[in-house]
């Protein structure tokens, strides 16, 4: 089984390599059983999103070797790939604003992601 931090890792690093938006990674574990780690992302789209999601989906699979349990929202502005410890979130804009699981989860502990993240 791959360590949650590494697979948020990778995550991230392919959201950057796809031109994600805000990416951002919460570490989750303290404050619900849902997941370990939630990593959100914005896309420009709804093209966008699906493409972030099946790139994140594809990417994953073939360097950790590991494919998400269950997705949501494939024809939505908000996609949700549940890998378990690890739930990614890809929002258009609009949509991140108006959920905002930032404020929502504000007592997770947030990933430093500078060493994966190209800086906006």
């Amino acid at each position: 089984m791959t360590d949650p931090s590494i697979l948020v890792k990778e995550i991230a690093k392919v959201l950057d390599e796809k031109k994600a938006m805000d990416i951002v990674a919460i570490k989750t574990e303290e404050v619900t059983i849902v997941s370990d780690y939630f990593v959100i992302a914005s896309a420009t789209s709804n093209t966008h999103t699906k493409a972030l999601a099946d790139d994140v989906e594809y990417e994953i699979k073939q360097r950790l070797n590991i494919a998400p349990e269950h997705i949501e929202g494939r024809a939505t502005g908000w996609i949700l790939l549940d890998y378990g410890t690890v739930i990614v979130h890809v929002f258009q804009h609009e949509d991140r604003e108006y959920y905002n699981l930032e404020r929502l989860w504000a007592d997770a502990q947030v990933v430093d992601l500078s060493d994966v993240v190209t800086p906006e």
